[in-house]
């Protein structure tokens, strides 16, 4: 049996684990390195803290996902295939690693974000 989601670690774990997926991915990698070139030792504590903040609430995340989105959407349209790939490779990445009542819900949570995010730029 896996254990549940229960600490910034156990975010860490997670979410170093699905980029290392994300970046090896034919099909959304380029928007992580050709359309916005990511600094990964700066862009991944600010997804710990983000994630953090969905999960425990912790207030550790400061930002606007959803503008820095659009402007990536505006150098290069974001579409339905890479918003289900996203979600995809998240929920298989923490079925992976864990379950649990956190696990469930940081999968929720994708699908809840990459949905508004869908509905904010494709209207």
């Amino acid at each position: 049996m896996k254990n549940d989601i229960i600490n910034r670690d156990d975010i860490e774990l997670l979410i170093n684990s699905f980029y290392k997926k994300v970046q090896k991915d034919p099909l959304i990698a380029f928007f992580f390195t050709k359309i916005v070139p990511v600094n990964w030792e700066a862009h991944l504590p600010v997804m710990y803290g983000f994630w953090e903040n969905i999960l425990f609430f912790s207030g550790t995340y400061e930002g606007n996902p959803m503008a820095k989105h659009k402007s990536i959407h505006q150098k290069c349209p974001m579409k339905m295939e890479h918003f289900q790939r996203w979600t995809s490779l998240f929920n298989e990445t923490v079925d992976e690693l864990f379950e649990g009542d956190k696990a469930e819900l940081a999968k929720q949570r994708a699908m809840s974000i990459a949905t508004v995010m869908q509905i904010k730029m494709f209207s």
